[in-house]
């Protein structure tokens, strides 16, 4: 990924962003300095923060990356899947309700989830919520359209 233009984050702009973060995620990212990148090949943008690639924009919403969400734990709009929908899941399949083994409560459709998998808990992508977390779980069905995950483009750059 080419990188276009790279500029640091007003103070106000790193506010407003923590402030999503912790709201939507209850995490609270701390760093010295906040940098958006924009790429020339891609609708990509991503937040570094002290130089990692941890926030992401999908569509107009900012969201933590699979970096990010490792680096944070979030406890909200958390989906867990177990070690049978791991392969799928890291490869950018969407998740299907078989492999859900738990998903938070405060999750809507087209809420943005971070999705991790049971036995350690290590995030594995982002996507995109189909159904309420409570209907998450089940027997058959797609329910969160994948958008980010471990080994693609915005995995692998480093800024």
């Amino acid at each position: 990924m080419q990188v276009k233009s790279r500029h640091h984050l007003r103070s106000d702009a790193v506010s407003d962003l923590e402030d999503v973060l912790e709201e939507q995620l209850g995490v609270s990212p701390e760093g010295d300095a906040y940098e958006r990148v924009e790429f020339e090949d891609t609708d990509w943008e991503v937040v570094l923060i002290d130089g990692e690639p941890q926030v992401a924009e999908f569509g107009d919403d900012l969201f933590l990356t699979v970096r990010g969400a490792n680096a944070y734990e979030p406890e909200k709009r958390l989906v867990t899947v177990d070690a049978g929908a791991v392969s799928f899941v890291s490869d950018g399949a969407d998740v299907m309700r078989p492999g859900i083994t738990e998903a938070t409560a405060d999750i809507s459709p087209d809420d943005l989830v971070v999705i991790a998998e049971e036995s350690h808990g290590k995030v594995l992508a982002v996507g995109r919520a189909r159904v309420d977390g409570a209907e998450m779980a089940g027997n058959e069905g797609k329910v969160v359209d994948s958008l980010h995950h471990v080994g693609d483009e915005l995995y692998e750059f480093t800024g």
